[in-house]
């Protein structure tokens, strides 16, 4: 059997496996038993990863910040309030791990702020909740600012 039939298949039957033997391979720099179209797909992956991760964050993010202003239910603020810090933080985090998602994060507000307004709408159908995010859309000020104060 051929060297990258054996990682393909270890690919499709053991990924973990696939991962530690691909690490040994490029520790060890024998880039001639890589698996590179498997590795390639990995690597694109990742950034596809995080991108997702910003973007339920952030429609998270605003679907308790429309609840927290526009809800007037005061025994739910406090959960509200501890999901938005959390949310901020998990961004937070994100972001200065990968600078390079600032531009991403401004790019799926739109469609992040339509996600939480269909939730909310459909939870809280008694509240009025405006079509478009009526703030700042600022990263720092989405990610610090008490809009609800």
């Amino acid at each position: 059997m051929a060297p990258s039939t054996i990682i393909l298949s270890c690919y499709e039957q053991d990924y973990l496996l696939w991962i530690e033997e691909t690490v040994d391979q490029l520790r060890s720099k024998n880039f001639d038993r890589l698996d590179v179209e498997n590795l390639i797909e990995e690597v694109l992956d990742l950034g596809r990863s995080q991108k997702r991760e910003l973007k339920s964050r952030l429609g998270e993010l605003l679907e308790h910040l429309l609840k927290r202003i526009y809800v007037t239910m005061p025994d739910c603020y406090r959960g509200w309030v501890e999901s938005i810090i959390k949310q901020r933080k998990a961004l937070k985090d994100l972001l200065a791990d990968s600078p390079s998602l600032k531009p991403y994060f401004l790019e799926v507000f739109d469609s992040s702020y339509q996600y939480a307004l269909d939730i909310v709408r459909n939870s809280y159908p008694q509240f009025c909740f405006p079509e478009q995010w009526p703030l700042e859309q600022d990263i720092d000020a989405l990610l610090t600012f008490r809009f609800w104060e």
